[in-house]
């Protein structure tokens, strides 16, 4: 259990400092070489692969759409972050560290984790929330102009 948690820090520490050496660095390579966070959903095996710049980083266990609520396909970038919100749709539920990135659809923390791995949701993102709390940050570290959220079947 430690070994994990120790992993996952080291991951997200490795991956901020590398963020903050590149976003602070001198000379034109800097700019040029800002890392790219790249989130890839896929609907058929429940799972978010988040890679930054181009290595793969974490792989994490997700639900998405059920059978009567769709999640959307294709490419795209974050639109805005909440730290909390709650839902207005669907009865003020909670969605703690949201990334939205298609109107009221969002990559965002669930308290039912044992139906991750399984389509649940009303069409968005659900992680665990350490992962939606890490991923929260990548973002937030990187800015959403250098996240892509992909989702493919």
């Amino acid at each position: 259990m430690r070994t994990i948690i120790y992993t996952r820090l080291i991951n997200v520490a490795a991956a901020a400092l590398t963020g903050a050496a590149l976003l602070f660095g001198t000379g034109a390579g800097a700019a040029h070489a800002a890392n790219k966070i790249v989130a890839t959903v896929s609907l058929s095996q429940q799972i978010m692969q988040v890679s930054v710049d181009g290595r793969p980083t974490f792989a994490w266990r997700v639900s998405t759409g059920d059978r009567a609520h769709v999640t959307p396909t294709g490419s795209f970038k974050p639109t805005r972050m909440h730290e909390m919100w709650y839902s207005k749709k669907y009865d003020n539920a909670p969605m703690p560290h949201s990334v939205f990135f298609s109107g009221g659809y969002a990559v965002h923390a669930t308290y039912a984790i044992k139906r991750l791995g399984q389509p649940a949701s009303h069409g968005c993102v659900r992680l665990h929330p350490d992962h939606a709390a890490d991923f929260y940050q990548l973002v937030e570290t990187f800015g959403p102009a250098n996240t892509s959220i992909v989702i493919v079947k």
